[in-house]
């Protein structure tokens, strides 16, 4: 197997969105039939300023994804995320942070360095002082994934409306304040 990463912009991301929420059903271990419930949250994100996106390929077969974009105020996540901060930490985490939303591996590739590779190609060269993200609050392959790279818990137990999970905000430091 060879696996190729691929920069997509917003319309060719739109236009893989099935095997992307693919890709997200097998990795979060949901049906499909939910993981497409997420196609307007995936609409709203491909709308947002600053997106970027990378995707794994096999051959022309998606194995993983990963995208983000600069969050601002009134987006629902920015918001959430920076009423659950202090004031200071949001000020320093969020301001001009790189939102990342998404980051999946088909389970049958986890542990060969796609998921690391995805997240590098993300980050790299952005013009933002931090990235941030959240992940489920329990100790995770995910958690120790982004541990080891260097990640901080910002904010533990973190709940969204209408999701029963608790929930970690990771943050980055990007650039020369990494």
């Amino acid at each position: 197997m060879t696996v190729q990463l691929v920069e997509l912009d917003r319309t060719q991301l739109g236009a893989r969105v099935e095997e992307v929420l693919d890709v997200y059903a097998e990795a979060m271990e949901v049906p499909r039939d939910s993981a497409r419930s997420r196609r307007s949250i995936i609409a709203a994100h491909l709308q947002r300023g600053g997106l970027r996106a990378v995707v794994a390929l096999d051959g022309e077969r998606m194995v993983g994804v990963a995208y983000g974009y600069q969050g601002r105020p009134g987006q629902w996540w920015h918001d959430q995320v920076q009423e659950a901060l202090t004031p200071q930490q949001a000020q320093e985490w969020l301001d001009g942070a790189f939102e990342v939303c998404e980051l999946h591996v088909r389970p049958a590739l986890h542990g060969t360095g796609i998921g690391r590779d995805l997240l590098a190609a993300l980050l790299a060269g952005l013009d933002c002082r931090t990235a941030v993200l959240t992940t489920p609050d329990v100790e995770t392959r995910a958690r120790r994934f982004y541990r080891d790279g260097g990640w901080v818990d910002l904010r533990r137990d973190l709940r969204f409306p209408g999701d029963p999970r608790t929930f970690a905000v990771l943050g980055l430091r990007l650039g020369s304040e990494a």
